[in-house]
């Protein structure tokens, strides 16, 4: 078993490996902090999907949704974008009345929405992922080593929400994007001493420089 450092940020998992404290919690956490959040995203559905699901937790618990994600990528076509941004009033009501998904309606009207939103900044820069990207951190923040570290807002998770909201989309506050640039691997929000930093920041590095907005 990997001995704890002196920070609470982190916790030994079922296998004694340290991960950040929260991801021990659920083994829906466990999975998902192991092997998606902070890995990178650039593929255009793969962040609108993530776009979404921030959204909806929003007033939620992640694990709420993490439990209903396979319920909302059927309930909204996978989230392949230019399949929802096809969605009419029929697909709302359809969607109003799926139990398996947190029934909303304007966060389920927003994500339609924002789906052809999406369509029209691909249109123009080539790919949704290039544009978030842009947003990345230029410096990286210090390593997490408290249970209170991790951040809601930056100042790159605001100038992110607002350019979002200036092309039109809803629901993409500040708090929002910066839980879509964690997820998405913008960020590495791992705490000091998990297990996956390293491997995450390798990864993130190696496609920062890639994604060029056309």
């Amino acid at each position: 078993m990997e001995t704890t450092p002196s920070h609470d940020a982190v916790a030994p998992g079922p296998d004694g490996r340290l991960r950040c404290f929260w991801a021990v919690g659920a083994p829906e956490y466990l999975g998902y902090h192991d092997d998606e959040w902070g890995r990178p995203v650039t593929s255009d559905d793969g962040f609108f999907e993530r776009l979404c699901l921030e959204g909806f937790q929003s007033g939620l618990s992640w694990l709420t949704i993490l439990r209903k994600r396979p319920a909302f990528r059927s309930a909204f076509a996978g989230f392949r974008v230019a399949e929802v941004a096809q969605f009419g009033p029929d697909d709302i009501e359809r969607l109003m009345n799926d139990a398996g998904i947190v029934r909303n309606r304007r966060k389920i009207e927003a994500a339609v929405h924002n789906a052809a939103r999406c369509l029209e900044v691909i249109d123009e820069c080539g790919s949704l992922a290039a544009l978030v990207w842009r947003f990345r951190p230029a410096a990286e923040a210090p390593a997490i080593r408290s249970r209170t570290g991790w951040p809601a807002v930056t100042g790159e998770s605001t100038a992110l929400a607002a350019e979002l909201r200036k092309r039109g989309f809803r629901f993409v506050g500040p708090t929002t994007a910066y839980a879509t640039m964690q997820a998405a691997g913008l960020v590495n929000d791992h705490a000091d001493g998990c297990c996956v930093r390293d491997e995450v920041d390798r990864q993130q590095r190696a496609v920062a420089a890639k994604l060029t907005l056309r």
